[in-house]
C-alpha cells in the first residue's frame, strides 16, 4: 500500500547499528514475548526463526519452520526463504522485465524466463540492521542501493517492526524511494505447520483447514506460476475455492485430476494468488487457517488486497525439522507438509496495467509505502 505525500520520517531505519541496542542471545536469536505468544528473529533476512504459541492442551507449540542453527539460514543453498522478507518486489516478474514511464528495465532472470523476489540478492540474503527493540517488540532497517536488486531503478530505504500482544504477533513495514520511481512490493513469507510436525498420523498440511470468505477470485496461472492475466471465480467445491463454507481443508481437492499441476508445471497443491474482495474492516480477519489435531488457529489481518498460498509441493525431504519440532521418527521436512501464507499486492501486478495495481506497486520520490499485517492465535472453538 503506497500512502502518497506522508515522508518517510523514521530515520531510525537508515541509521547503522545502534550501541544501546541489545545483543542477541548465544544462539544469535532476539527474542520478544507477551501473554501467549513468544517469537524469535535473525537479522538474516529480517527472519522470524521460531513463533510458539499454546495448543489446546497448553503446551506451548513453535508452528513455522526453519533451523536450530542460526548462521545455517545464510549458508542453506537451497534458500526455501523461512519466514523472512524478500524485496524490492516479491513474487514474479514476468519475463525479467518492466517498463516504468516508457523506460524499460531488466532484472534477473532466477525463475525459468521470469525474476522471483528481486532476484539472487534480495532483501532474504541481506543482513539487516537492528535499530530497536524490547521485550514485546523488535525493529529492523536496511538500505538497498540502486542496482542492489539487479535492475531496480534508485534507492529505497525500509524497515519492519515486528510486535508481540496477547496472542498476537503484528508486522508493519514501511519503505521509501527518495531518489527514483521503482517497483516496490513486499511480503511476509511465513511458513506454518500449525501441528509443528507432531501430529502422529500425518506431517502433511493437507488436514489444516483454511477459510477465506472474501477471496473467491484468483488469478490464474501459466505452467511456471506466473499469472496470465486472467482473473477467475472459484466455483463453489473446486480446486480453489475456499471462500464457499468455512473450515475447507488444504487437501479437499486431492483426490481430483487437477491437484497435480495446480501450482504451477507438474507440482501439487497450491502456489497462486487470491484476491480479497470487500472485507469489511480492518478488524476482520481475511484468512484463517486452523489444525484440528492441535487446535491452533491463526488468523490474518491485512492492509494488502490478497494472499498467495504455496503449499510447499518442492521441499524434497532432505531439511531438517527444529528441535521444537517433529517426533522421535519424524525429522524431516516433507514435501506438501507446510503451507506459506503471504499477503501481498498482485502477483506481477507492474506488468498487468489492466488490473489497475501499477500505481500501488511503484513507489517514489515522495510518499510512503505501507505494509501492515497481523496474525491473531487463539483456539477452534469446541
Amino acid at each position: 500500500m503506497r500512502v502518497p505525500g506522508v515522508p518517510f520520517a523514521l530515520a531510525v531505519a537508515q541509521t547503522a547499528y545502534c550501541q544501546d541496542i541489545p545483543k542477541p542471545a548465544a544462539d544469535g536469536r532476539y527474542t520478544i514475548s507477551a501473554q501467549g505468544i513468544r517469537a524469535q528473529f535473525i537479522p538474516y533476512g529480517a527472519t522470524l526463526t521460531n513463533l510458539f504459541v499454546n495448543d489446546k492442551s497448553g503446551v506451548e507449540t513453535d508452528v513455522v519452520l526453519g533451523y536450530d542453527d542460526a548462521a545455517y539460514y545464510a549458508k542453506d543453498t537451497s534458500h526455501p526463504t523461512y519466514n523472512s522478507i524478500p524485496g524490492r518486489y516479491v513474487n514474479r516478474i514476468g519475463k525479467a522485465q518492466f517498463t516504468i514511464d516508457g523506460k524499460s528495465y531488466k532484472t534477473q532472470r532466477n525463475d525459468g524466463q521470469n525474476t522471483l523476489h528481486s532476484g539472487t540478492n534480495n532483501w532474504s540474503y541481506r543482513v539487516w540492521n537492528v535499530t530497536a527493540a524490547a521485550s514485546d517488540s523488535i525493529t529492523f532497517s536496511i538500505t538497498d542501493a540502486e542496482g542492489e536488486s539487479t535492475g531496480m531503478p534508485g534507492r529505497v530505504n525500509a524497515n519492519v517492526t515486528y510486535s508481540v500482544a496477547n496472542g498476537t504477533w503484528n508486522i508493519k513495514m514501511m519503505a521509501d524511494s527518495p531518489e527514483a520511481k521503482t517497483p516496490l512490493m513486499l511480503t511476509h513469507h511465513t511458513y506454518f505447520n500449525l501441528d509443528a510436525y507432531k501430529n502422529p498420523a500425518t506431517a502433511l498440511i493437507w488436514d489444516h483447514t483454511l477459510s477465506m470468505p472474501y477471496a473467491k477470485r484468483y488469478l490464474a496461472i501459466d505452467s511456471n506460476a506466473l499469472p496470465t492475466g486472467q482473473i477467475l471465480t472459484a466455483a463453489a467445491g473446486s480446486i480453489n475455492d475456499f471462500a464457499s463454507k468455512p473450515n475447507i481443508t488444504l487437501g479437499h481437492a486431492r483426490s481430483s485430476t487437477q491437484f497435480r499441476g495446480n501450482c504451477g508445471g507438474s507440482c501439487e497443491g497450491y502456489n497462486g494468488y487470491w484476491i480479497f474482495d470487500d472485507v469489511p474492516g480492518k478488524d476482520t480477519p481475511a484468512l484463517a487457517l486452523a489444525s484440528l489435531w492441535s487446535g491452533i488457529k491463526a488468523e490474518l489481518r491485512t492492509n494488502q488486497p490478497g494472499v498467495v498460498l504455496y503449499s510447499c509441493a518442492w521441499s524434497d525431504g532432505s531439511a531438517n525439522l527444529k528441535r521444537t519440532q517433529g517426533t522421535g521418527s519424524r525429522k524431516k521436512v516433507e514435501k506438501s507438509s507446510c503451507v506459506a501464507i503471504e499477503a501481498q499486492d498482485y502477483v506481477d501486478g507492474i506488468n498487468h496495467r489492466e488490473w489497475g495495481r501499477v500505481d500501488a506497486q511503484i513507489t517514489g520520490p515522495g510518499g510512503t509505502y505501507l505494509w501492515e499485517s497481523s496474525w491473531r492465535f487463539g483456539l477452534i472453538s469446541p
